[in-house]
């Protein structure tokens, strides 16, 4: 067996002024064939995972280009369509193969492009024609749409928010696929609407039970061979945003359709009820200043570079400075101007600095303040459960009993090693500013006395009922209250 395995994945905030080119890829990875590192990244675990697949089972994996950008606004069209067209070249090249694994998030948009990941699938299905199965993995914040439903023969989300599962998700992939090519299984999509925008952690319930019960049903109903959360991306303004569901089923598009809508059904029955409450600037504050122990997590919940935001706000740091809180350290506010100011300076000078706030409206007012430079590493990483995140020259700064983590390549807070990266202590800190949704919390959770969420400012779209869409359909809730009452 041949098998060609490519990635190219990227979340698009359409409301976000960020321009991703090829630069941005670089900077994050895009490895050429055979390149790709042994660890894999959020969106290009089907390429390590079949590796050893294949390895075991003698058979070939030809690799092509994996591309994987932080999240951030449209993909220029250049670099879209030229890594694209590089993938394509290396399939086309590969000559006649027996399956096609792709690594994708899906929820890019690119500039004359609503739906690239439709695209692509569409002209690799051209190229490899109609008996060739094409597999591909996505991020469940992406958006389904008809076209990549009927350009592919599996699509497999993540199930779990924090993103801990990608590596269990590729095991899913190639396991079907494995089945598919021994002629065990005849893998057939059906796919249920939810017409709704949301948001899923399964830190908390009821997405918790869902997902443990979905597992279940993949364990025990006959037939059943994955189910798939779409949860949407409500930063993507496309015609097609929105929660689907989809179920994989040996040959069997009735249980799949049920299956499907049942669980479909019960995720708009809990609508407006996954999301975890949140709380103001002030009080989340306020509540870490007088906890009795440390560290307090509070998470910037919005200013999140991982749903395409710059992560330079700073409404919290400013609340953190006018309640006096000391003992706290902010991991990140990126500002590469700043950075480069921090290591022409050196280890250990004080310097006036002005950082953040740079980007976009809603995110505050930039800092003026006499730093005092306690730490540069001038490529910093991450860990996020088996991968290793980039977020490149990087500085920490102290002033007013404060810590502050100024990052060039920007990247969410996903685990305490963003603080140790730069010399400091996580579980020394009274509090710890993160900027992220929820990926943070797995490994955060653990060493946390308490985990605060904060919505402060609005550098994200997060309100669907009032954000100003253009493309998203009007029949959805929060858009509309009850879509299936209007269309019955």
């Amino acid at each position: 067996m041949r098998i060609f395995a490519a990635a190219l994945a990227t979340e698009t905030n359409t409301f976000s002024p960020i321009v991703i080119d090829r630069r941005a890829f670089e900077a994050s990875l895009c490895a050429g064939p055979g390149e790709h590192p042994e660890t894999p990244t959020l969106c290009t675990a089907p390429i390590t995972v079949g590796r050893r697949v294949c390895a075991e089972r003698g058979w070939e994996l030809v690799e092509g280009t994996a591309a994987w950008a932080d999240p951030a606004g449209l993909i220029a069209r250049g670099a879209y369509e030229g890594l694209r067209d590089e993938i394509l070249g290396q399939l086309a090249a590969a000559g006649p193969v027996d399956a096609v694994m792709l690594g994708l998030h899906g929820a890019m948009v690119a500039q004359g492009y609503m739906d690239p990941e439709g695209d692509l699938l569409d002209r690799v299905r051209a190229l490899v024609g109609p008996d060739v199965p094409v597999f591909a993995g996505l991020d469940p914040h992406s958006h389904l749409t008809a076209r990549r439903v009927a350009a592919a023969d599996v699509l497999v989300a993540f199930k779990e928010f924090p993103h801990t599962d990608f590596v269990d998700r590729a095991e899913d992939l190639w396991r079907i696929l494995v089945d598919r090519l021994a002629g065990r299984v005849r893998p057939v999509m059906s796919v249920f609407d939810c017409r709704m925008i949301d948001v899923f952690p399964t830190s908390r319930e009821p997405m918790r039970g869902f997902v443990d019960r979905m597992m279940r049903m993949e364990r025990e109903v006959p037939g059943l061979l994955s189910l798939s959360v779409i949860h949407g991306f409500m930063a993507g303004d496309v015609p097609e945003m929105g929660t689907k569901v989809i179920a994989v089923t040996d040959g069997d598009p009735v249980l799949g359709a049920r299956v499907a809508e049942e669980l479909g059904r019960e995720l708009f029955a809990n609508r407006g009820r996954h999301l975890m409450p949140a709380m103001g600037p002030e009080e989340a504050v306020a509540r870490a200043k007088v906890a009795a122990r440390g560290p307090v997590v509070i998470a910037d919940m919005w200013d999140n570079p991982g749903g395409g935001t710059a992560g330079d706000a700073t409404v919290l740091l400013h609340e953190v400075l006018a309640q006096g809180v000391t003992g706290a350290a902010v991991g990140t506010i990126w500002d590469p101007v700043a950075v480069q100011l921090c290591f022409a300076a050196g280890e250990g000078a004080e310097i006036p600095l002005r950082f953040g706030a740079k980007s976009a409206p809603e995110t505050g007012d930039p800092v003026d303040a006499v730093v005092r430079v306690e730490a540069l590493n001038p490529a910093a990483e991450m860990r996020f459960g088996d991968s290793v995140v980039p977020f490149g020259a990087a500085a920490r700064v102290s002033f007013r009993g404060v810590q502050v983590i100024l990052n060039t390549v920007r990247a969410q807070g996903f685990d305490p090693s963003l603080f140790s990266a730069l010399g400091l202590d996580p579980r020394a800190q009274r509090v710890l500013v993160i900027k992220s949704t929820n990926h943070f919390h797995a490994a955060f959770a653990p060493i946390a006395s308490e985990v605060l969420y904060c919505s402060a400012g609005r550098p994200y779209p997060n309100d669907p009922a009032t954000t100003p869409y253009r493309h998203v359909r009007r029949d959805i809730w929060p858009i509309c209250a009850d879509p299936f009452a209007e269309t019955a």
